[in-house]
């Protein structure tokens, strides 16, 4: 069973999708290049789609540069290009972009390249592109109440066709609630969609221009295909009430399958590989997903409002639903963490994999939970004797114990069963809720799988400067922004003086700036160093001209970024110097 429940896990619930990543630049990030580049060129690890403003370049001056709009390259929709002008000059350049992954996420990110040579003070992104905190919040509040409206339209919808209670009267509320959720959130979320792309305050989702390119998009597509199929519904189902109980649970059913393609249309599964089978997977996982714990929500009002308690036969049949829709999860959730994961290591080593381990924590107790919920539904198919005496349960209705006396009251067993059972359906509600919130904040975390295959991209090596290296080095503190990479060019590389210039980028790609940066070298084989290369800040980058290696060999290079007066990391790198 917790291997199982593993499983599941690690492909989380269907929205739980991976962030497209970028794999390689044409300039390379740090390339020293002879001439000027003709175009801009970035390759992603999964299709993107481009905003009118996706690439800005600044120059040697701080400038930024007039160009194109970018397109995709021929054929290609991982790859996003664009023209530059022909009488760029000497100097360092910035190119900060913004796209839109598959799973419909902003990405961002920059990175520098040079002409001739560099410039001695590289210019700095703009940190106007980043996200908006208010609009992410609010646009991330809205997909968590979509996912939490979805499962409880679909889940309700579900209880009452396949469970058939004797009262669906308490059940008219969840579906009506669920229905105006859904709707409001979506065209919430369709509303917010271009500041959420563009990375602006809330206040631009008034721009009435920013309109025809959201809904022009594969997500906003999919949140105008959505409203249509919840306005549709809305106007057949006066027309389905008169029809056979078998034609309203296929237009159900129907309806739950359109409504779950509305999401994995605009997620991960829609590109990659295996775009079919992914895409049936996803659908197949949400509805899982919204039958399970939608159903529980359902069940748990007609426990407690119900004129008519549910009787066994109701709550055998969810209990069987429930075990279905746990066996799809299963084997979905198997597929979907080949496809995303990427390897069992990264479950610990990533942020990715420690949220994943989180929502494993809060499974294991839901599964708990629903144990013991089988547990008071089989009680409940054994009528008790006549005058069974049960023992009272704790908080049940009736005066307290005497003290120091065990008090036995003879109870209806089946009214105490399901007293038990309604407490726990609220337990697995409750922690079903926390576990939707895990699956939220897990949508925002970039997936191992697209790490990896993002660090798996040859090193750049600098144009133009023979013997120059180019290293790219991550770094992380553990602390809330406290981690990024140090981009360094050593030139020329070899024994004897060298000039070593460093920039550092924060988690978001952007240009950052640390309090202290400090490089070191040793030869272990010959016993040389430390020797400190003396970095000093030049004012955006730090640099030095004056670091001697005396020897060729495979130095150890070690680097410590300071972020704060009390965070530093330090970070070895090996480097081969040659003569």
């Amino acid at each position: 069973m917790l291997l199982g429940t593993l499983l599941v896990l690690l492909a989380g619930a269907a929205p739980a999708s991976a962030h497209a990543a970028l794999r390689a630049s044409d300039p390379e990030d740090g390339s020293v290049v002879r001439t000027a580049p003709t175009h801009i060129t970035l390759t992603f690890t999964e299709s993107v789609g481009l905003l009118e403003d996706s690439f800005r370049i600044y120059g040697p001056d701080n400038r930024r540069v007039p160009m194109e709009e970018p397109e995709h390259a021929a054929g290609a929709a991982d790859t996003a290009r664009a023209a530059l002008p022909r009488d760029l000059g000497e100097g360092t350049y910035t190119v900060a972009w913004r796209v839109v992954s598959a799973d419909s996420h902003p990405v961002s990110g920059a990175f520098t390249f040079s002409i001739g040579k560099p410039s001695p003070t590289p210019p700095a992104a703009p940190q106007d592109h980043a996200e908006h905190p208010v609009t992410k919040s609010l646009y991330d509040t809205g997909r968590y109440l979509a996912y939490l409206a979805a499962a409880l339209l679909i889940g309700t919808a579900a209880f009452a066709a396949l469970c058939r209670p004797p009262d669906t009267g308490p059940l008219r509320a969840p579906l009506l609630f669920g229905w105006w959720t859904l709707l409001v959130t979506t065209a919430a979320l369709l509303i917010l969609r271009a500041p959420f792309e563009k990375g602006t305050s809330p206040g631009t989702a008034l721009d009435v221009s920013a309109f025809p390119d959201t809904v022009s998009g594969r997500p906003g597509m999919a949140l105008l295909s959505r409203l249509a199929l919840l306005l549709t519904a809305a106007l057949l189902l006066p027309v389905l009430r008169d029809r056979s109980p078998r034609t309203r649970v296929t237009a159900g059913a129907a309806f739950s399958v359109a409504l779950a393609l509305t999401w994995a249309s605009a997620e991960h599964a829609s590109a990659g590989i295996q775009v079919p089978v992914a895409m049936t997977s996803s659908v197949l996982h949400l509805l899982a997903m919204a039958c399970w714990l939608g159903g529980l929500a359902a069940l748990l009002l007609t426990l407690h409002r119900a004129r008519t308690p549910p009787s066994y036969d109701t709550v055998a049949r969810f209990s069987r639903l429930a075990f279905t829709s746990v066996t799809v999860l299963v084997v979905t959730g198997a597929y979907q963490s080949w496809r995303g994961l990427g390897s069992w290591s990264a479950l610990t080593e990533t942020a990715y994999g420690r949220t994943l381990a989180v929502k494993l924590a809060a499974t294991v107790f839901l599964l708990s939970a629903a144990a013991l919920s089988r547990r008071w539904t089989a009680l409940l198919a054994r009528p008790a004797a006549a005058g069974e005496r049960v023992p009272a349960l704790v908080g049940a209705p009736g005066p307290p114990p005497a003290p120091r006396t065990t008090h036995m009251t003879t109870v209806e067993p089946e009214t105490l069963h399901r007293r038990a059972l309604r407490r726990s359906v609220l337990a697995e509600v409750v922690v079903a809720v926390a576990v939707l919130l895990v699956t939220t904040v897990l949508t925002g975390t970039l997936p191992s799988r697209a790490e990896a295959e993002a660090a798996k991209a040859p090193e750049p090596q600098v144009a133009g400067l023979p013997g120059a290296q180019a290293l790219t080095v991550p770094y992380d503190t553990g602390t809330p922004g406290g981690s990024g990479t140090v981009q360094l060019t050593m030139d020329p590389g070899r024994v004897g003086e060298n000039g070593l210039q460093a920039v550092v980028f924060g988690p978001q790609g952007a240009l950052t700036f640390v309090p202290e940066l400090r490089v070191m070298f040793t030869l272990p084989s010959k016993d040389v160093g430390p020797i400190d290369a003396g970095l000093t800040d030049r004012g955006g980058y730090w640099a030095t001209n004056d670091l001697t290696l005396p020897l060729e060999g495979a130095w150890t290079m070690k680097l410590t970024v300071r972020v704060s007066d009390i965070d530093q990391v330090t970070v070895e790198r090996g480097v081969r110097i040659t003569r």
